[in-house]
This record gives structure tokens, sequence and C-alpha cells, in this order.
């Protein structure tokens, strides 16, 4: 069973910068994704990465939030600058599996990001 486990969470001001990553434990899946979830609120998609490179984003990160991959290090990341205080939740990566027409099945346990303003 593959494992994702994220890291780089933390506690910054607004417009600040943190680097998350997801390290995947044995194979790396074409379609990743990464989300997240406030307190109180529903969990979102907030970029996603395809096999070959393309991306796509929520709209209230566009421009702000760049989602990459290391194939050879079996690593996901997810950039982000100019974070606002509505950034604040617990964010995920996740696997479509087996394939990229599957749902997400694989997730890690999470890493905790605060924005303050």
């Amino acid at each position: 069973q593959v494992q994702l486990v994220e890291s780089g969470g933390g506690s910054v001001q607004s417009g600040g910068s943190l680097r998350l990553s997801c390290a995947a434990s044995g194979y790396m899946y074409q379609c990743m994704g990464w989300f997240r979830q406030a307190p109180g609120k529903e969990r979102e998609e907030v970029a996603h990465i395809y096999g070959d490179g393309r991306t796509r984003y929520a709209d209230s990160v566009k421009a702000r939030f760049t989602i990459s991959r290391d194939g050879a290090k079996n690593a996901l990341y997810l950039q982000m600058n100019s974070l606002k205080p509505e950034d604040t939740a617990m964010y995920y990566c996740a696997a479509r599996s087996p394939n990229c027409w599957s749902s997400y099945s694989i997730w890690g346990q999470g890493t905790q990001v605060t924005v303050s303003s």
C-alpha cells in the first residue's frame, strides 16, 4: 500500500510563503492533488497535476499557488505564496488510484497551515 506523507506546514503571517511536500512511498501516481479543509467547511481541491504535467487550480489560489512534482524523488509539492488568513486549513495530498479516471483513494494525514493577519 502506497503511503502519502505531507510536511512543510506551519504558521506564517499574511503575505508569507510556505512550501508543502508530499512524499509517496514506493510509487508515484500520475494524477495527484492538494486539498484543504478548514474548520466547519467542506474539503476543497486547491490544485491538481496530471501525468503529462498539466495543472489546474481553484480560483481562490490561482496565481498564488503552484503544484509540481519530482518523479525521481516520488514527491509532490505545493508552493504557496501571498498567503492569506483564509488559506488557513489542514492541507492534504491525495492520489487518484489505480489510474487518472479513478477517484482520489490514497490520502495523506495532512499538514496544518495557519496564516495570521
